[in-house]
């Protein structure tokens, strides 16, 4: 469900019901009547959808985590917040940008349309910007010919499975966060969709090289063995860019989670 068009048809349903209620109903029924329940209540309604609207579609807009691909940082189940404004205003419902205001920056945690269906959104973190060189091999990230620093950390016990997974820690420019790499999957990427920009990447049984095309990005989680991400769909245009991923604000099996992430 496109949540964003049902709050915008709704707010222009509980807005027409107003103007109707102020302007027209309210002067032509006799002193003293009330105005009929659907007029009244829709009218009532409409200060606060204009809010909800505002908040949601210029300010900031809370998701939840419905998959492992960002742990250890997001877990199944994180409420967050994301800023809808950090990387420029959007009109709502169509995600076209009219102001530009940031571009998104290595290592930010990057909620976005997912470019094989706009209708899903995805979040994942941002690993390669416009014009670089991305290569995945044999399990080490390397930008623009330079490996990315990563030092080994103590094992990540997943609290669902009971299982541990090597932990390391990534530095993507100023950003530092933990990865999880498993030793014994394979570092070839399977089932390769089809997808604009395909002949930007080489694929071989040691992972993925890809230069980055204009005007998108490059995203992988943090849960390198168990994400879908632009080693299998490829990139993201800046046109399906939703905001910037920057604070959990509740989880229901663990509120010590509750806070800003990296």
């Amino acid at each position: 469900m496109n949540f964003a068009l049902v709050l915008f048809l709704l707010l222009v349903a509980t807005a027409i019901l107003w103007v109707i209620d102020r302007f027209y109903a309210k002067k032509r029924r006799a002193p003293g009547t009330p105005s009929p329940w659907w007029v009244e209540y829709g009218a009532s309604f409409f200060p606060v959808i204009l809010i909800v609207f505002g908040l949601r579609s210029f300010i900031v807009e809370p998701f939840k985590i419905p998959s492992g691909s960002m742990i250890p940082t997001l877990l199944v189940g994180d409420f967050i917040l994301v800023n809808k404004w950090t990387y420029g205003i959007r009109l709502p419902v169509i995600n076209k940008k009219i102001i530009d205001v940031n571009s998104p920056k290595r290592g930010d945690v990057m909620v976005f349309r997912y470019p094989a269906d706009p209708s899903m959104d995805y979040i994942k973190r941002v690993v390669g910007l416009p014009g670089d060189r991305i290569e995945y091999v044999d399990k080490r990230l390397r930008i623009n010919g330079e490996a990315v620093p990563i030092t080994g950390q103590d094992d990540y016990l997943h609290p669902d499975r009971l299982y541990y997974s090597p932990r390391f820690q990534e530095k993507l420019g100023a950003v530092e966060h933990s990865v999880l790499i498993e030793r014994d999957v394979p570092p070839l990427v399977p089932q390769v969709l089809d997808y604009p920009h395909r002949e930007n990447c080489t694929y071989t049984t040691s992972g993925v090289r890809c230069t980055v095309p204009e005007g998108h990005y490059f995203v992988m989680g943090d849960n390198r063995d168990a994400s879908s991400d632009s080693r299998v769909w490829g990139f993201v245009p800046d046109e399906n860019i939703v905001g910037r991923a920057f604070f959990i604000w509740f989880n229901f099996n663990d509120m010590k989670r509750i806070g800003g992430f990296h």
